[in-house]
């Protein structure tokens, strides 16, 4: 994961969408105190399920120490404000019993706004595969911006953009199962290339019973896709995924919510092992945080 296989990694809205205007703030410089129940939430907001765990340290956090980065917004009519970014902080801070938050006030217009929003979620590691999808899919419509523009945008590839706009061809109960954390990114790529809506149902709902990894969901679809050719593979995927113990099923669950990818424990008598399974240098980087403990994201 050396930085030669990430130049894009790393940039700020600042090369993306020029200089930044100078914020509002306090004559000293610091960003201004803004009162909480003057902050609204961002109606373009890409994120769509919160980690309520999560939430919770990170309330506590700033319990303890404050808000460490200022939350970005901008005014609206009646003297009010609307978030631009950091609506994980502001949802912490009220639950921390906080009334005022630490903000950098942009003058920006709706425009500018929205793309700003959409553009940061996507830098983040922690959007799952479909909020994902969707983000870029808006970037699409909204702006009507290439592939290619999205990548270079995002610091992704465009192979990668191409692919989670893909999974929108999803049927619908297949992308909730995407955005539970049931099936990962590489299950749904998977998944399709059947050539029906019924059958990518079917097929999902066997692999998320029978908690297939990839590579087995690989082998099932190419044997439904091919039966004459590869049935032997098809009945090997089927047999190894077997039913899991409950408890180690739950664990693997609760691994799988918290970090929002596919987790996979193999446990034989209390001894095996827990494979993670990423998509990208992004995800790859989340799984890096989540094991350092106490490195909390503000």
């Amino acid at each position: 994961m050396d930085a030669k296989r990430r130049p894009a990694l790393g940039k700020g809205i600042e090369s993306l969408l020029g200089p930044r205007p100078v914020p509002a703030a306090d004559a000293t410089g610091k960003p201004l105190e803004i009162a909480l129940d003057r902050i609204d939430r961002n109606p373009n907001q890409t994120r769509t399920s919160f980690d309520d765990a999560k939430l919770a340290e990170l309330a506590q956090s700033i319990a303890a120490t404050g808000v460490v980065q200022p939350v970005v917004v901008r005014e609206v009519a009646g003297g009010r404000y609307q978030l631009i970014m950091g609506e994980r902080r502001w949802r912490a801070s009220q639950a921390a019993g906080k009334t005022t938050i630490p903000a950098i006030v942009r003058q920006v217009s709706d425009e500018q706004s929205m793309e700003m929003t959409i553009v940061e979620n996507l830098q983040r590691a922690d959007l799952n595969p479909m909020e994902q999808a969707h983000a870029f899919e808006r970037l699409s419509r909204e702006f009507q911006m290439t592939q290619e523009q999205m990548a270079a945008r995002t610091g992704k590839d465009r192979a990668s953009v191409s692919n989670f706009l893909r999974l929108l061809k999803l049927p619908l109960p297949i992308q909730g199962l995407v955005e539970s954390g049931q099936l990962s990114f590489g299950h749904a790529r998977a998944l399709l290339g059947l050539d029906s809506a019924d059958r990518m149902k079917a097929a999902a709902e066997r692999v998320a019973a029978l908690a297939m990894s990839v590579r087995q969901t690989e082998i099932y679809v190419q044997g439904l896709m091919n039966p004459e050719q590869r049935p032997a593979k098809t009945e090997l995927a089927a047999a190894a995924a077997k039913a899991q113990d409950p408890n180690v099923r739950e664990a693997q669950d609760r691994l799988q919510r918290r970090l929002g990818l596919r987790v996979r424990i193999e446990d034989k008598k209390g001894k095996g092992r827990v494979i993670i399974e990423y998509a990208g240098v992004d995800d790859f980087d989340a799984i890096l945080d989540a094991l350092g403990g106490a490195r909390g994201e503000q």
